[in-house]
């Protein structure tokens, strides 16, 4: 059985580009909005001194971020799907992460991402040099964030997804770029 999530709307793109602090704007807005779930299980596995971090088990990370995703679905679904909310990174980013890792993609992971479906726009933010900056749980470099943009554009667009991509300019000129588009 497939979901259909015609007002849910993906920002992806790779790491630095702006996504978060752009669906933190929103959020002010008082737009709903998703938790990446990467950052988050990165902090969470840090505290706990667990394993399913990207730099010790790339599997299991892949798995936690999965679990993340298909809940920040159905917490949507429970706003009745009628009304716009906004992800940062959705259940395809998995298997752009496991592609990057070179991991095999597992079947369940394939299944989840034709299985949770997500407004068929998704915008994607560009690589940006002059944004980027590394953190404590953002360890690639500006590369990997060249090549995650590529993989995520692929991934989306294999899945069926139109993607639109995010000019380089303010936040409030990004917002209003997506709510132009998601009108």
């Amino acid at each position: 059985m497939q979901v259909d999530g015609h007002s849910f709307f993906v920002i992806t793109g790779g790491p630095g580009s702006g996504k978060s602090t752009l669906l933190d704007y929103f959020e002010q807005q008082g737009f709903l909005r998703s938790i990446e779930a990467g950052r988050s299980i990165i902090q969470e596995q840090a505290t706990i001194g667990g394993n399913a971090l990207p730099w010790k088990d790339k599997m299991l990370f892949a798995e936690l971020m999965l679990s993340w995703e298909m809940r920040s679905y159905e917490q949507g679904l429970k706003q009745g799907n009628t009304v716009p909310v906004l992800f940062d990174r959705g259940v395809p980013d998995v298997i752009g992460y496991l592609r990057l890792e070179g991991l095999d993609i597992p079947v369940h992971v394939q299944r989840a991402a034709d299985l949770f479906r997500y407004n068929k726009r998704v915008f994607i933010a560009p690589p940006w040099p002059d944004i980027y900056r590394q953190d404590a749980e953002r360890k690639q470099d500006l590369e990997t964030a060249f090549r995650t943009f590529d993989t995520m554009t692929a991934v989306y667009t294999e899945l069926g997804y139109e993607l639109v991509e995010l000019p380089r300019c303010s936040i409030e000129d990004r917002a209003e770029y997506i709510r132009s588009n998601i009108r």
